[in-house]
């Protein structure tokens, strides 16, 4: 499994957030200085997937790609704050990459590809979760927020698992 683990890293995050944006930043004529406070930005996304990733490998008992995914309701970590913080380390991480490379196109591929996470997650990953999961899913859905990070109150919604449940 820990390959297919890296596998799904390299297939997923990796291009979206890494080979896409390069590739973007590397063609477009409006790109202006950049900043070097982007390279943080691009960091701290960075991290975010990776942290993102251990928890679905080690709470959820599988990777992030959809050929793979979690066998338990990942409600741990980052997911104790926000629903989906994967999403919200790779948008961080292609938004550090505008800001660094100065680029007005990877901006606007930053809201594109907000915009496709959240029709992902509306129309295919939530009922997913809400089939596989059913009562820790409707829970953990009403103790925290989809995008807007907000403090922990998983302890309180009364998962079967204590909080160790996995997810999407």
């Amino acid at each position: 499994m820990f390959a297919r683990a890296v596998l799904a890293f390299l297939a997923l995050p990796a291009v979206l957030a890494g080979a896409v944006p390069w590739l973007l930043a590397r063609v477009d004529p409006w790109r202006l200085g950049g900043s070097g406070a982007g390279i943080g930005v691009l960091f701290l996304g960075g991290a975010v997937v990776a942290w993102c990733a251990r928890d679905f490998y080690v709470a959820g008992r599988g990777t992030l790609a959809p050929w793979a995914p979690p066998t338990r309701l990942v409600v741990v970590g980052l997911y104790r704050w926000v629903r989906n913080p994967m999403y919200l380390g790779v948008l961080t991480a292609v938004l550090g990459s505008a800001l660094a490379a100065g680029s007005p196109l990877l901006a606007v591929y930053t809201f594109a590809l907000g915009a496709a996470f959240h029709l992902r997650v509306v129309r295919y990953e939530e009922p997913w979760l809400a089939a596989r999961f059913a009562s820790d899913w409707a829970a953990y859905r009403q103790a925290v927020p989809r995008w807007l990070p907000a403090r922990p109150r998983v302890e309180r919604a009364g998962f079967a698992g204590g909080g160790e449940t996995g997810g999407r």
